[in-house]
């Protein structure tokens, strides 16, 4: 056998090898916004009304594609890292998001049922309440990330209390997780 004839099945292994990771990143989960951009502050809709700040507190679109095989319903959070607290700061937790759902709309973080798709639940933030919570810095910080995350879960409700808290969620959300995708943004004052 021509010594070329025993390259060709090695070659053709490690040119699939080379073609497989590039098919799968293209459809690897994503995470976009009309509202939140990776290289501009935050608006002020989208900043919390309290504590010193004087937004609207509205929460950002968010749209997502290509969800794993098996995803059964989405969990969004939104998170800053960069809260003194030592803990961070979570700022909006929502789960049981449906599977046929690819977006909120600006505003979805409401208090009001309505404003989010038929059984999708909000839970508590470190504000002390339910829905989304807005940037609030404190003045003279350095600009803080806001971590906004679509998870696709492999359950379709998460097993948690009404009262449960952001980590709790955040626990069974990573413990049920089958893919995520972030977006992160930036505001201070």
């Amino acid at each position: 056998m021509h010594p070329l004839m025993r390259l060709r099945p090695a070659l053709l292994a490690a040119s699939l090898l080379v073609a497989a990771p590039a098919a799968a990143q293209a459809q690897r989960l994503s995470l976009t916004s009309t509202d939140l951009s990776r290289e501009t502050k935050i608006g002020n809709r989208h900043v919390f009304n309290g504590f010193g700040c004087s937004g609207q507190n509205v929460s950002p679109q968010l749209a997502w594609k290509n969800a794993p095989a098996g995803t059964k319903s989405f969990a969004i959070t939104a998170y800053d890292p960069d809260a003194p607290t030592g803990s961070g700061w979570w700022h909006w937790v929502v789960y049981d998001i449906p599977a046929t759902t690819t977006a909120l709309p600006s505003g979805a973080g409401s208090t009001t049922p309505a404003a989010l798709p038929a059984g999708a639940v909000q839970g508590t933030t470190d504000f002390g309440a339910k829905g989304y919570g807005g940037p609030c810095p404190p003045p003279g910080d350095k600009p803080h990330r806001y971590i906004f995350t679509v998870h696709a879960l492999k359950v379709a409700k998460l097993d948690v209390p009404a009262t449960a808290t952001a980590a709790m969620i955040g626990f069974n959300i990573n413990a049920n997780r089958l893919a995520s995708a972030t977006l992160t943004a930036r505001y201070g004052r």
